[in-house]
């Protein structure tokens, strides 16, 4: 079974979000909004394909990547995460939270050995 497919957002905390966000914008060229900034590509394999990778900050008191401690959260894309969550639970990983589903697609945070918060992620990439 096919499990990450790539990343799907880089999410960092930091003293203040708007001023980081206007940093990046001025002098990295991010195109951010309230949210980030999105990175928007299309597959190699398969050119039709489009994709995107969210890139945001989160103020530092935010409890979001709660239970870990850590400034940072990776986002990773994945197929079938209804699949690929039952298969983590039989294999010991702890499941942090229920499926929820949006417009933009699926999600579900997990921990991994040193206890990162992951969120992982099936998109709707036609949204």
């Amino acid at each position: 079974m096919k499990k990450v497919t790539g990343i799907g957002g880089i999410f960092f905390k930091c003293k203040d979000p708007k001023k980081m966000n206007e940093w990046y914008k001025t002098h990295l060229g991010f195109d951010t909004n309230e949210y980030g900034a999105t990175f928007k590509w299309r597959e190699s394999a398969d050119p039709a394909k489009k994709g995107s990778t969210q890139w945001s900050l989160f103020a530092e008191t935010t409890k979001y990547f709660e239970p870990s401690s850590k400034d940072f959260m990776i986002n990773y894309r994945v197929e079938n995460l209804e699949a690929l969550v039952e298969q983590l639970k039989n294999e010991g990983v702890t499941i942090v939270d229920e499926i929820e589903t949006f417009d933009y697609g699926k999600f579900v945070h997990i921990v991994d050995a040193e206890g990162n918060k992951i969120e992982l992620w099936e998109p709707n990439d036609s949204e």
